[in-house]
């Protein structure tokens, strides 16, 4: 019986120091940019720039698809584009793209469960498309946005991806984008008010599709915003709580 208690405690042990060595691995994360209305060259650069500052990513960047709102970009070909990565980050922007199988090349990858993160014109991604697959992806429906200002964010719950957020944070300019519908599986983190509408508009959100972690913001319009370090700060808690290694306590 000792010997047996012994071995059980080696292998819990064993178990813990993998574990901690797989908190410690860096995550292999993919980026997917490019589209219409950004500056995606400096919006990549910024955001590994800053995501550094609070995790160890490796990351790979695909720009793929012009500057235009439709584009069908060679990387979702492979039904194997996502393999080998904890997370992907999709930051583009390609409104009249709706080809329902090319999409779903992307979606069903994601429901499979490779986890996901989500930034502004994502949500406008697809959306002259007539089926829903990328808007139950992503949790929330946008089609439309408000101007450019700046926009108080009321925090609505107590995460670890908003630790260290000021309660009284104002985007720098940007986008405040109009949810016109929001999943049940959607756990909103903040909203903003539209000064248009009066009404809260959720603008962090974390999101569960199928066996996959989504996280997502509706903010990320503007240069000054990647400048931001509290914008970078909750993307990059954002992407660890989407690869499962951001800590809940």
């Amino acid at each position: 019986m000792k010997r047996f208690l012994q071995i059980l405690t080696l292998l819990a042990i064993g178990s813990l120091s993998l574990f901690a060595e797989d908190k410690q691995k860096p995550i292999k994360a993919l980026l997917i940019t490019g589209g219409c209305c950004h500056n995606y060259v400096f919006q990549s650069q910024a955001l590994i720039a800053g995501v550094a500052k609070h995790a160890k990513v490796d990351w790979k960047i695909v720009n793929e698809g012009g500057r235009g709102t439709k584009a069908m970009i060679p990387l979702y070909k492979n039904p194997n584009w996502a393999k080998g990565y904890d997370v992907v980050v999709h930051n583009e922007c390609f409104a009249n793209t709706n080809d329902k199988a090319y999409v779903q090349s992307i979606t069903k990858v994601h429901k499979a469960g490779v986890p996901a993160v989500v930034i502004h014109c994502a949500m406008h991604t697809y959306r002259a498309a007539t089926f829903d697959d990328w808007r139950d992806f992503l949790g929330v429906t946008s089609k439309k946005h408000d101007h450019q200002a700046n926009y108080p964010v009321k925090q609505l719950v107590n995460h670890p991806i908003l630790k260290g957020m000021p309660k009284d944070w104002k985007t720098p300019k940007d986008e405040l984008y109009i949810v016109e519908k929001q999943l049940p599986s959607v756990t909103a983190l903040a909203t903003s008010k539209s000064e248009r509408d009066g009404k809260d508009h959720t603008v962090i959100w974390t999101h569960q599709y199928g066996k996959a972690r989504v996280f997502g913001t509706t903010y990320g319009h503007s240069d000054a915003t990647f400048k931001d370090p509290v914008f970078l700060g909750y993307v990059a808690r954002g992407l660890l709580w989407a690869a499962g290694r951001l800590d809940e306590k």
